[in-house]
């Protein structure tokens, strides 16, 4: 399994004007674990190019490669997974599709959706929105700031890893590591700062910090 302690998920048009391919190489020298690729204002075609070049970076570096929600495109990519939402194919069938080596995830944001998402197969899941973001305008008023309690509900109620997602920074990622997360992604917080390997790194530091306080 990857470290899930920072775990970027892409996004060229938050990427203040760099590409995301820019944006990556630099989130692995500063210590990524895992890349998803996102990029939902592009095309399939675009986001296959794009994951071309993402792969091969993800891959020379031992870093985990992922494509959001199109276990279509992580077959064409021959990625190392897939993360699925509410409205993907179900986590049974992608596994089934990609393999039984394959990283499939799930969002959740509720204990019961965590423990359907463990019973189905899941290696891991993202729980959130922890802190309100403007990043993912399509998520219900309900599952949009959850906070850190919620991370320690779904902590306690299954055995697989977890990462926080959602407004998350390296100021409040410590937080969500002390509640049981094993990590947490981000879009903006790496992908606009000014230093994309200190920012990376910043997370870093900061999940492995709440971590030691929370054993």
């Amino acid at each position: 399994m990857p470290d899930w302690s920072a775990y970027l998920v892409t996004g060229e048009s938050l990427s203040a004007g760099r590409t995301t391919r820019e944006v990556v190489e630099r989130a692995i020298e500063g210590g990524v674990g895992v890349v998803q690729l996102r990029e939902k204002d592009r095309s399939v075609h675009e986001r296959y190019e794009m994951g071309t070049e993402i792969r091969e970076l993800c891959r020379a570096r031992g870093v985990a490669f992922v494509v959001n929600d199109r276990v279509d495109l992580a077959q064409a990519l021959d990625a190392d997974g897939v993360h699925l939402g509410d409205d993907d194919l179900p986590v049974p069938v992608a596994r089934e599709l990609l393999g039984e080596e394959a990283i499939v995830g799930r969002s959740v944001s509720t204990v019961a959706a965590a423990r359907d998402a463990e019973a189905a197969g899941a290696d891991y899941l993202g729980v959130g929105t922890i802190y309100r973001t403007g990043s993912k305008s399509d998520i219900p008023e309900d599952e949009h700031g959850v906070g850190p309690e919620r991370v320690a509900a779904i902590a306690d109620a299954v055995d697989i890893p977890l990462v926080g997602i959602g407004g998350i920074t390296a100021e409040n990622a410590d937080a969500v590591a002390r509640a049981g997360a094993d990590g947490v992604a981000v879009i903006t917080a790496v992908t606009r700062a000014d230093d994309p390997a200190a920012a990376t790194a910043a997370l870093r530091e900061a999940v492995e910090r709440g971590t030691r306080e929370r054993s």
